[in-house]
């Protein structure tokens, strides 16, 4: 196991390299039919969304999901649908099949034979418990979210996109042709363990570590028919409820994209952090 020592140069070094994300995001130009991401309503994946957005050549779909399509924390995704013709909110619960296929008949709709080219799935829950405090309850709970939800959007939406694949001219696996972006986290990398004695969150841990074998399962199945999967990093986000944070929300979603815009066939099955950087297991 990373010492402390050393892991903490290696955070300083990752929050040193953070000006280089944005500048370069700034001239970020990849060529995507459509987009889905999961828990936009807030947070990376609002930010994500809006990055999709501002592409000097936007999606013609991107859709973002909420639990809520009423509720406050919508407010602001709802006014930016409302001035981008192409971007529409979708409710959705990723751990309720029949909300999945709802989204997948919406989703269906808009796109046509077109397909959707990138799944993003970021929607993702924790706690704080340690191993002491840890329970049946909130361990499962975290696990369907982080872990279960993006198995289950994976597999309903493998048929769209699966049509994205064949009607790509991309030659190879990447991003513009058709792809499975799972949010992880560097707190599910075994061989880190960053920031043990500051935060357990056990369930988290787990389910991301989990999550990363799912993107390695996935990595061997789905290039068959055409598709990438990758595992992302987004950097530890500068929030209130933060004490170890590397970045700023910005900084994260601009990386993410020129990281996107970047992938190729030797990057699937991957686990990469904001800069493209590959992040140990």
């Amino acid at each position: 196991m990373m010492g402390k020592r050393h892991l903490k140069e290696v955070f300083q070094r990752l929050k040193a390299d953070t000006a280089a994300p944005g500048e370069m995001a700034k001239s970020v130009d990849f060529s995507v039919f459509s987009v889905l991401v999961t828990g936009s309503n807030q947070g990376i994946g609002l930010g994500l969304v809006k990055r999709f957005l501002e592409l000097p050549c936007p999606p013609k779909w991107v859709f973002a999901t909420t639990l809520d399509l009423e509720g406050e924390e919508t407010k602001e995704l709802r006014e930016l649908a409302c001035k981008c013709p192409n971007l529409v909110v979708l409710q959705l619960d990723v751990t309720k099949l029949e909300s999945i296929q709802a989204a997948v008949k919406e989703v269906q709709k808009c796109v046509g034979e077109g397909g959707l080219t990138i799944l993003y799935n970021n929607a993702g829950i924790w706690d704080t418990n340690d191993l002491q405090t840890e329970n049946a309850k909130d361990m499962m709970r975290v696990y369907s979210v982080n872990t279960i939800g993006p198995l289950q959007m994976s597999q309903a939406f493998l048929p769209l996109l699966k049509k994205a694949a064949r009607r790509s001219p991309c030659q190879g696996l990447s991003s513009s042709k058709a792809a499975v972006i799972n949010m992880s986290s560097i707190a599910g990398s075994i061989e880190l363990m960053a920031h043990w004695d500051q935060s357990q969150v056990i369930g988290y841990r787990c389910a991301k570590a989990a999550l990363n074998m799912l993107t390695k399962c996935q990595s061997l199945e789905y290039p068959a028919d055409g598709i990438m999967t990758v595992a992302i990093h987004p950097g530890i986000i500068n929030t209130a409820r933060n004490p170890f944070w590397e970045i700023s929300m910005e900084e994260s979603t601009r990386g993410i994209m020129t990281v996107l815009s970047k992938l190729r066939e030797e990057d699937n099955g991957t686990f990469l952090d904001w800069l493209g950087r590959p992040v140990p297991w």
